[in-house]
Order: structure tokens, then C-alpha cells, then sequence
């Protein structure tokens, strides 16, 4: 009897001992984390304020006429023997060029690391890097994934299908989502899975590789997304059909239901991802849940065939392309540019 006793005595004792591991464990993890920000936060403002040094400095009577362009690798010889590494020419370049793209350092000095913010500095466009700024801080990105957006040209893809208000917004707020239409892009870029441009795969070799790159292909999808099964089997009337993939949207609260084509999208493909989508709607929702979205994802598109298909038919079925290799930014770019500067002269010349 008494060594039972012990026994259950032992157990609540290192059940406490555990319980009390747990709490110091969290409070040195809530600590590290908090010394970490508080570190980032400070380099990054001591690098601005070296930018703004140099740029003070440069502004200064004779300072160029002294020193020329000559004066960052002059400054990085004396500060290496000073300082030690990190203060190579390049990176009093990109301090520099920190000062004179942000003037007022706590918009990002608080919210991305100093690695985030040299990728940031290398966008000219102002729109195109306030958003990526503002994603980057919304989505939580991490330097690559930051360097797989800007490499697709996200901006560029999504602004290209927007009015000059619509661009706006995008880089003053970045990717809202308040609607399905929100969420679905026209192109998806794939280059990440390494499939030839020629028609040398099947149907499953693409669900594969979107499998084994779910991280990736995430990411190309947007924020909200969330992964819930492949080949995803539905019933109806003992006959058995099966969804490619199926998402959770967090935001939107809906089901969002992909199924892959590799060549062009036929009416038939149309009419069944609607019948997806109706079993999805009757079967699947739960009271809180939003009709779901359905994307039909091929490798080309006919407009005019899916307009025909789809008439009538439920607003939230798009059918999207996707690309194998990534976009040509510099074209992306005379897009945007255009739609802008078309808004620009009719605002001007409805003034007249």
C-alpha cells in the first residue's frame, strides 16, 4: 500500500516538475525571440543612420570633389580596420541607398530584417516595392520566399489585370481579399516544379510535382490557403469521381477545388468541376462555410469556348492558365506603365 502511494506521489510530483520545465522552457523561448526582434530592430536602424551619415556627408560642400566616387570604397577599408567585416562598399551601398528610399525608417526597421530590406532596395518602382513591402510584412515572407515573389513578378502579374485605381491600391495596401475574384490569379507560374515546356508529361506528373513542392506552390496560390487532400473521392450514385486537389480558404471561409489539365480545357471539364462544386455545396459545407470556388488549371485557354461553357453558370468556376517558366517582366512592365499613363492623359485631358 505505502509504495503505491509513492508511486502516485512521484507521478504529481513529476507531473508538476514537467509542468513547471514547460513554463521556463516557454518563458527563455518568448525571451530569445524578444532579444532577437529587439537586435534586428536596432542594426536595422544603425544601418539607416549610416546611410544617412554618408548622405550627409556626400551632400557636404566638397565632399565629392574630394573624394569622387571613390568615397564608399575609401570609407570601407577604414571601417573593416575599425569595425571588422560588414562594411564592404555593397553594403555601405545598400545603407545608403536604405536612407534614400526610406526617409523614415520606422515603417520597416520594426517589421522586416535587414536581409528583406537589401531585396527590397533593389526595386526602382516605387509601387512595385511598396508592394512587396506590404506582403512581406502581411504574409510573413522569408528572404526566399520574398525572392521567388519578386522572381515570378507577382506584382507585375497581378497589377497587369487592374485599372490604375486597382493598381494603387495594390501597392498601397497589397493583396486584398475580400471576394473569390481576389484570389485567383489568371496565370500561375510554375516554374519551380521543373517540367519540360514541351508536352512531355501526364496530367499526374504535374499533380506530383505540386505535391512535392506544396510549400512553393502555396505560395504562388496567395495567402489563406490551406492544403487539404489530392485525388479527393465523392460519391454520387455509386459512381466515384475524384477532385485533383482541394484547399481551404481561411479568409474566405470556402473550399477552394483544383483540378489540373495539361493541354487546352474542354466544355465537359467545365461542366464537371460545376457538379464538383455542387456536391462540395450540398455535401461538404458546414453552416459557416462559403460556396466554394472551383479553379480549372491548364496550360491553355480559350476564351471564348469557357465563355459559352460557363454561361449561365456559377461566377465563382474560373479557369486559369499556368506557365512552366517565368514571365517576361520587362513586357509585364510596359503593361502596368501603359495602363497607368492611358488613366494619367484622359484625366488630363477631361480637365480641358
Amino acid at each position: 500500500m505505502k509504495n503505491n502511494i509513492d508511486k502516485r506521489l512521484n507521478m504529481v510530483v513529476d507531473l508538476k516538475l514537467n509542468q513547471l520545465a514547460d513554463n521556463i522552457t516557454s518563458l527563455v523561448n518568448e525571451t530569445k525571440n524578444h532579444l532577437a526582434q529587439v537586435i534586428n530592430t536596432t542594426m536595422v536602424v544603425t544601418y539607416w543612420n549610416i546611410g544617412r551619415y554618408i548622405v550627409e556627408f556626400e551632400q557636404h560642400g566638397d565632399a565629392k570633389a574630394q573624394y569622387g566616387t571613390a568615397l564608399l570604397s575609401s570609407l570601407a577599408k577604414i571601417l573593416r580596420a575599425k569595425l571588422g567585416k560588414g562594411y564592404s562598399r555593397p553594403n555601405l551601398n545598400n545603407m545608403r541607398k536604405f536612407y534614400l528610399l526610406y526617409p523614415i525608417c520606422q515603417t520597416v526597421s520594426d517589421k522586416l530584417s535587414w536581409s528583406h530590406i537589401c531585396e527590397l532596395i533593389t526595386i526602382d518602382d516605387e509601387l512595385e516595392r511598396s508592394f512587396y513591402e506590404k506582403e512581406c510584412i502581411a504574409s510573413r515572407w522569408n528572404v526566399r520566399s520574398l525572392r521567388r515573389q519578386m522572381d515570378s513578378a507577382l506584382y507585375l502579374r497581378l497589377a497587369a489585370s487592374k485599372d490604375k485605381e486597382g493598381i494603387l491600391q495594390l501597392a498601397q495596401k497589397g493583396a486584398v481579399i475580400q471576394y473569390p475574384e481576389d484570389v485567383i490569379k489568371d496565370t500561375y507560374t510554375l516554374e519551380f516544379l521543373g517540367l519540360p515546356e514541351k508536352e512531355l508529361y501526364k496530367e499526374r506528373d504535374l499533380e506530383q510535382r505540386l505535391i512535392d513542392n506544396l510549400q512553393t506552390f502555396l505560395l504562388e496560390l496567395g495567402k489563406g490557403f490551406a492544403f487539404i487532400g489530392r485525388q479527393y473521392s465523392l460519391t454520387i450514385n455509386n459512381h466515384h469521381f475524384y477532385v485533383d486537389l482541394v484547399f481551404y480558404h481561411r479568409i474566405l471561409k470556402c473550399f477552394v477545388l483544383i483540378d489540373l489539365k495539361k493541354n487546352a480545357v474542354k466544355h465537359k471539364d467545365i461542366g464537371q468541376m460545376n457538379m464538383y462544386m455542387g456536391y462540395f455545396a450540398k455535401e461538404e459545407n458546414t453552416i459557416d462555410d462559403n460556396p466554394p470556388i472551383g479553379i480549372i488549371l491548364s496550360r491553355t485557354k480559350d476564351e471564348l469556348m469557357i465563355e459559352y461553357a460557363t454561361f449561365g453558370m456559377d461566377s465563382q468556376l474560373f479557369v486559369s492558365k499556368y506557365e512552366l517558366y517565368l514571365p517576361n517582366k520587362e513586357e509585364l512592365k510596359r503593361l502596368v506603365n501603359g495602363v497607368i499613363a492611358s488613366e494619367n492623359n484622359l484625366t488630363s485631358n477631361n480637365k480641358y
